[in-house]
């Protein structure tokens, strides 16, 4: 059969032209991010050694203690410690270690940084992601229903009260919940992570509610659970108010679209167009949000973990700072820098995936 000339060959079908390949584009972008990455912690090592070295006290004093040595003595604890060295010189020590991963050696217990810091982090770490769990439960529901009440009472209720949120201090919530929830009406315990007068058993994960859930021991989960409440509360607080005025602009924003529109135009009910339609959409920048939060809850788990006395790395921090404690302090703040960019840095890569226009940018 005749066929025109301008007609294609079923054989040779060449169809729409295939889509770049994404690994070579996000790969680059992950050296991007790098590349980014590498300047900050190496600024932030430089400006952890010297604010360190602005706090008053001599740290030799934790080595010798308060009691009378001699001057030779003395002088030999100093160079022990490389504090007789000129500043840069200690400096580009201490890079070098870090390089080595050696991050130092406690002058209070004369235990490694890091082993001392991988003891207490699972505690931080149960208490921050209770807190996320705190803030991300309560800040996205009230977001939403914000949004979908906006201008009503309920509406203007709930930013002022996230605005109040946001700057109230921690340290000032945190004895203002002990003066009332625990003292007062006895809801919940004062300090600690567990009472150890009635439970005691050997640590495995670290992490207080799994720990006590392996142990057995009648009691001990719903009392670890009680421990974990009030430090949970006044670390959450914050990250709950930025969620919450987030998830509220982004469903603005998404409610506004033609296709919610058209899903409230086919009769769809509003739970439907609210929970399966706008929220999914709009949880893009909350999801980016809740990872970047997590700097937020370092920062803030030391004045939580001082409050409560809850023995985490924010805790071990405040006391360094006491003991003068020179590798427990460039130690801890590196290693606690060191998650937060990492978490950090998987926050944009997560972004880049979703958003194709993020990594071509």
């Amino acid at each position: 059969m005749w066929r025109a000339s301008g007609a294609a060959d079923p054989k040779h079908k060449s169809g729409p032209p295939r889509p770049l390949r994404c690994r070579p584009l996000m790969f680059a972008y992950l050296l991007r991010r790098l590349a980014l990455t590498l300047p900050t912690f190496i600024a932030l090592m430089f400006v952890t050694f010297a604010a360190i070295r602005l706090v008053p006290g001599d740290p030799v004093e934790v080595r010798v203690g308060e009691r009378g040595i001699s001057a030779e003595r003395l002088a030999m604890f100093r160079h022990d410690l490389g504090l007789d060295q000129p500043v840069w010189q200690q400096f580009l020590s201490y890079g070098g270690k870090l390089l080595q991963g050696d991050f130092g050696t406690s002058l209070a217990t004369n235990q490694k940084v890091l082993t001392e810091f991988a003891t207490l982090f699972p505690a931080t770490i149960e208490l921050s992601l209770a807190a996320m769990l705190f803030a991300v439960l309560l800040g996205i529901p009230a977001g939403t229903v914000a949004a979908a009440k906006r201008g009503t009472m309920f509406d203007q209720t709930l930013m002022g009260l996230s605005v109040t949120g946001y700057s109230m201090p921690i340290f000032w919530w945190g004895l203002l919940l002990i003066m009332f929830v625990a003292e007062r009406w006895g809801l919940t315990p004062v300090s600690g992570r567990i009472d150890l007068i009635k439970f005691y058993f050997e640590p495995v994960t670290g992490f207080m509610v799994v720990d006590a859930w392996l142990s057995g021991q009648a009691g001990a989960v719903k009392d670890a659970l009680h421990h974990l409440v009030l430090p949970a509360i006044v670390l959450g607080t914050i990250p709950l108010a930025v969620i919450a005025r987030m998830t509220r602009s982004a469903m603005l924003e998404v409610l506004s679209e033609d296709y919610v529109r058209t899903a409230r135009a086919k009769g769809l009910p509003a739970w439907r167009v609210i929970g399966l339609h706008a929220l999914r959409n709009a949880l893009i920048p909350v999801v980016t949000i809740i990872g970047l939060q997590v700097g937020g809850l370092m920062a803030g788990a030391v004045l939580t973990e001082t409050i409560f006395s809850w023995p985490g790395v924010g805790k071990w921090l405040i006391e360094s700072i006491s003991r003068r404690d020179y590798p427990a302090l460039q130690g801890g703040v590196m290693l606690i820098s060191s998650v937060v960019i990492t978490v950090n840095l998987m926050v944009d890569l997560t972004y880049g995936l979703i958003n194709p226009r993020i990594r071509h940018g």
